[in-house]
């Protein structure tokens, strides 16, 4: 897919992007019929060529996903499998000057993929998933376009900033610290010159700079950090991230609406989540209750795991929204 949004965006990042299309059993064979869409997006660092990865001993979920539908038991369904993946590693699936326009190139797959397959072609037919950073676009983009999805799946999604990101703020801010004079500019130039990952702290620092790209990049494509040089909160850039945390902005009156106008909504993290997310996810589920989202609309479950190695839960989900959105 070509998008003129991504153009010229300010990493440099492709602006023509892979998109995968699965058609469900019998889609040949019923020229007349339509179906309805699951909109399926990745964790940070997430490229849509790695769905097709394969695990000793697991499955890729475009397998699973594909089992899903293979009796005949779950109403059959699209699924797109999108790409957004950026040069700090992922865009959260939002609109930042510090990276492009995520957010628009997310919701204006919608209309490409409309016009080329046989799509009901509704918000109340559409859905989208994900885990992780998926599971954040996921929770946030209903929100923002209500009017493209009607239905969501967010699996550990990030939630709860103040639990789930801060603690990592004076981890961080050592490391800049020891190993590059405190300066993020140092650290970019430094990876510029070989491959990443050659050094322990690479993901962690590159994970942070791509969420304050996402949360609090600014008009010139800079980046501002949400804590200084101690690992103390930043109060202003710190208040831009939490416009974007998904269990603080339910709370508002047009998100609310948004969350209570849609068909369904599944939310699940791992007990064991390393980041957390256990408690972003009962935080969400506890603000969509807030909001006065309708009991028999969400299903909420904590299962016992941690944040990696949870493909398994998402035919789950798969298989429940389809059911919602047939």
């Amino acid at each position: 897919m070509t998008s003129e949004l991504l153009r010229d965006n300010p990493l440099g990042d492709p602006h023509e992007r892979p998109i995968h299309v699965y058609l469900p059993p019998g889609y040949d064979e019923a020229p007349d019929r339509r179906y309805p869409v699951v909109y399926t997006i990745q964790g940070y660092t997430g490229h849509v060529s790695m769905w097709f990865n394969r695990a000793p001993f697991r499955r890729p979920f475009p397998e699973l996903a594909d089992e899903v539908f293979a009796n005949g038991d779950v109403p059959p369904a699209i699924v797109v499998y999108v790409d957004a993946c950026t040069a700090v590693g992922g865009s959260q699936f939002l609109d930042s000057p510090a990276t492009g326009r995520y957010h628009s190139y997310l919701c204006d797959e919608v209309p490409w993929v409309d016009e080329r397959y046989r799509t009901l072609a509704d918000r109340d037919h559409r859905a989208i998933a994900g885990k992780s950073s998926g599971g954040y676009g996921a929770m946030v983009t209903p929100m923002l376009r209500p009017d493209l999805f009607g239905a969501l799946a967010t699996h550990a999604g990030d939630a709860l900033f103040e639990v789930c990101y801060q603690y990592d703020f004076p981890k961080i801010a050592r490391v800049l610290r020891d190993e590059y004079d405190g300066s993020y500019a140092d650290f970019h130039a430094d990876l510029a010159g070989r491959l990443h990952g050659t050094k322990p702290s690479d993901m962690d620092l590159m994970e942070m700079y791509g969420y304050a790209a996402a949360y609090s990049g600014n008009p010139d494509g800079s980046v501002s950090l949400p804590f200084d040089d101690l690992g103390a909160i930043v109060p202003d850039v710190w208040a831009r991230w939490l416009e974007w945390d998904p269990v603080l902005m339910a709370g508002k009156p047009g998100y609310a609406e948004a969350l209570r106008s849609q068909r369904a909504i599944w939310v699940d993290a791992g007990t064991r989540d390393e980041y957390y997310l256990d408690f972003g996810a009962t935080a969400f589920r506890r603000a969509l209750t807030a909001a006065g989202v309708a009991d028999d609309t969400v299903h909420f479950e904590l299962f016992d795991a941690g944040h990696g190695a949870i493909e398994y839960r998402y035919p789950l989900a798969l298989a429940w929204l389809c059911e919602r959105i047939a």
